[in-house]
């Protein structure tokens, strides 16, 4: 075989024989699945080098959706608009269309975790180099802030039953130890402080935090929930300054990357719906955090020409903006339910039409694109690889 034929030509030229003589079918039959097998495991391989935590973006979208709709399925107002609303949602079969998000949200989340494992199996260097990145360390939490949105949200699990508790664990210890590096980073090492690392995706940790004290605060243990909700809080106040104050790397995000700045207006917004978890009402605590996350997302959409570029092609980045506008849709559902003034719930159903139309046109964008995906040119892959040179350094020391 030449160098110039591939591996398809040369099983095209190989068939015929294989037909015709069965001495030489014999022979090229183990070529043919050596061929195949090498093919596919140059395909698999190719997509573990191009995975990475970013991907969980997915999940995290699809979660908060799935808790969008069964928040809406239990509310419990009876003014016109909530029975206008509720008379949309039954139109779209609500128990159906939950049970079908959810199951959709949990086979993506097990698919993406299957495939992360394994790049944490055969490329655990490129892991530690999306560890050592001040971009895709935030990431990281993304995983487990999905599994505890699919959590709260589990058609079959009780949030005071034993297995509730167990998985909470498993999803709540991950993002402790995370902070506790993370966090520690951020006032001990010279290269890692607060004002050198942070960056938008820096509120993803927030996030986990408040996530996680949600969760805690729906099985009762409110202690646990509180103690969540004061370190992520505690974090959310100096990085929010510091990202207000631009002293952050937060420039230095490539172009594509720049849907992550709808994350300023998620933290506030899960912070609204993990306090309201916590005291059991939507009161002054909530309602001043959806104010300041709805003050955040004005400020965004106003300067659309940020996002431009970022918007030329598709990339799996555009998921980051699905996720801000759930939790904030979601705590304009509970101050609406709260306040039950007219404007309060036309500004719900503005922003329920905006999210949930979102989070469609990009599950359809992502099924046109589906080859682009995992592009070549992806900058924050790129950029990780550029980071081996110092994880090599790094086992070295």
């Amino acid at each position: 075989m030449t160098e110039s034929q591939s591996e398809i030509e040369l099983v095209i030229q190989v068939a015929p024989s294989i037909s015709t003589n069965n001495h030489s079918n014999h022979h090229q039959s183990p070529q043919i699945t050596i061929l195949i097998i090498n093919r596919l495991l140059k395909y698999l391989r190719s997509i573990l080098t191009k995975f990475h935590a970013g991907y969980f973006r997915i999940s995290l979208s699809l979660g908060g959706q799935a808790l969008l709709w069964k928040t809406l399925m239990g509310s419990t107002s009876h003014d016109m608009s909530s029975s206008t609303l509720r008379g949309v949602i039954n139109a779209f079969h609500p128990t159906l269309t939950f049970l079908v998000l959810w199951s959709f949200a949990l086979f993506t989340l097990i698919l993406l975790s299957l495939i992360y494992l394994l790049r944490c199996l055969f490329y655990f260097k490129m892991v530690k180099a999306e560890f050592l990145h001040h971009v895709g360390v935030n990431y990281l939490f993304v995983p487990w802030i999905s599994w505890l949105l699919l959590l709260q949200t589990a058609p079959f699990l009780a949030p005071r039953t034993v297995p509730y508790l167990v998985l909470w664990w498993l999803f709540a210890v991950p993002v402790v130890l995370l902070d506790v590096k993370i966090y520690g980073q951020w006032f001990t090492k010279g290269k890692r402080y607060l004002s050198m690392a942070a960056n938008p995706t820096s509120q993803l940790s927030v996030i986990g935090n408040l996530v996680g004290a949600q969760a805690a605060a729906r099985m009762g243990w409110r202690e646990s929930a509180v103690a969540l909700f004061s370190l992520g809080m505690a974090h959310y106040l100096v990085l929010f300054v510091t990202l207000y104050q631009r002293l952050s790397g937060g420039d230095r995000l490539p172009a594509m990357l720049r849907p992550v700045f709808f994350l300023f207006f998620a933290a506030p917004s899960m912070a609204s719906l993990a306090w309201e978890s916590i005291a059991g009402a939507f009161d002054m605590g909530s309602k001043m955090l959806f104010f300041l996350s709805l003050f955040l997302f004005t400020s965004l959409i106003c300067r659309p020409m940020l996002f431009k570029r970022s918007m030329r092609r598709f990339n799996v980045a555009w998921w980051a903006y699905s996720f801000p506008l759930t939790v904030l849709a979601l705590a304009s559902v509970e101050y609406a339910q709260e306040v039950k003034g007219v404007m309060a719930h036309i500004l719900m159903l503005l922003l329920l039409v905006l999210s949930v139309s979102v989070s469609l046109g990009l599950v359809v964008f992502t099924v046109i694109n589906t080859r682009m995906l995992l592009p070549d040119n992806d900058p924050f892959a790129t950029t990780l690889l550029h980071n081996l040179p110092l994880v090599n350094r790094c086992d070295q020391n």
